[in-house]
């Protein structure tokens, strides 16, 4: 996968202020107030930086945290993964695997068959109906 690499300056034009702020800032959106919070659509989660598919709805779950989740993404290199140390803590990072954007973090306590739990921002991303071309954001 080509990746997309933009300065701030063109990510600021692409993106609205709240997706800029979590996707290039590594912010996070107040729980229980996401517009995919309670979605069931058929259909895949995009990336709102650059397209890229990253969770099926059908492994989307509600698991009471306040954010959407899903048990795994796509493919393996949907997304990529990192420490992340703020806040006092140790968590594991999510982010698009083609842009580098914030998505969320993944935790160990997801139901079953992978036991994890993609804990995601909605502004990170965006639906594409089942059936519906998956547009990839072009540099």
């Amino acid at each position: 996968m080509e990746k997309l690499r933009l300065s701030d300056d063109e990510w600021r034009k692409r993106l609205s202020p709240d997706e800029f702020r979590v996707l290039r800032q590594h912010g996070t959106e107040a729980p229980w107030g996401g517009c995919f919070l309670g979605t069931k659509e058929p259909g895949t989660y995009v990336c709102a930086g650059c397209g890229n598919p990253l969770f099926k709805s059908g492994e989307k779950f509600e698991s009471g945290t306040g954010w959407p989740s899903f048990t795994q993404p796509v493919s393996g290199d949907a997304v990529s993964e990192y420490e992340d140390r703020t806040y006092g803590m140790t968590r594991t990072e999510v982010r698009c695997a083609r842009c580098e954007g914030h998505l969320g973090h993944v935790f160990p306590d997801g139901p079953p068959p992978t036991g994890l739990r993609y804990c995601i921002n909605s502004v990170s991303m965006k639906h594409v109906p089942e059936g519906a071309p998956i547009p990839l954001v072009e540099a």
